[in-house]
């Protein structure tokens, strides 16, 4: 993503709790991160009423299973925004393009970093099965 210029890197995900690898993902690559974990903060109750085995499942249905936790990270791998632990929301923050331009000249990992005359990444965007049992 760094090599194909991205600016501001999205990185949605499931896992609850702390922000470790978005820290980590903004600091390598000296851009902001927007760790968007709010869209799967979640409660019991947030489940469907007709969901299979919800009692079961979520007994206390005010429990949150997953605190959400988003964060927005700056280029430095340092918090600008969140995070928003168990809580529903929307996180607001100036993301300064000169700012990352600035941090990229400190370590380029997509460019002479990358060292282009030894290693290569080919990407294949095939459409492919994602197990072979040849």
């Amino acid at each position: 993503m760094w090599r194909k210029g991205c600016e501001v890197y999205v990185a949605p995900t499931w896992d609850a709790g702390k922000h470790v690898g978005v820290d980590h993902a903004a600091h390598r690559g000296r851009r902001p991160v927007l760790g968007a974990g709010s869209g799967t903060a979640m409660r019991g109750k947030d489940i469907p009423a007709d969901f299979p085995e919800r009692a079961r499942l979520f007994p206390d249905l005010g429990d949150w299973f997953n605190p959400g936790d988003s964060v927005i990270v700056g280029p430095d791998g340092k918090l600008v925004a969140g995070p928003l632990h168990e809580k529903h929301g929307i996180l607001f923050a100036d993301c300064d393009p000169e700012r990352a331009s600035a941090a990229k000249r400190t370590l380029d990992v997509a460019g002479h970093y990358g060292r282009p005359d030894i290693f290569r990444l080919e990407v294949n965007r095939d459409a492919r099965p994602p197990v072979d049992f040849g």
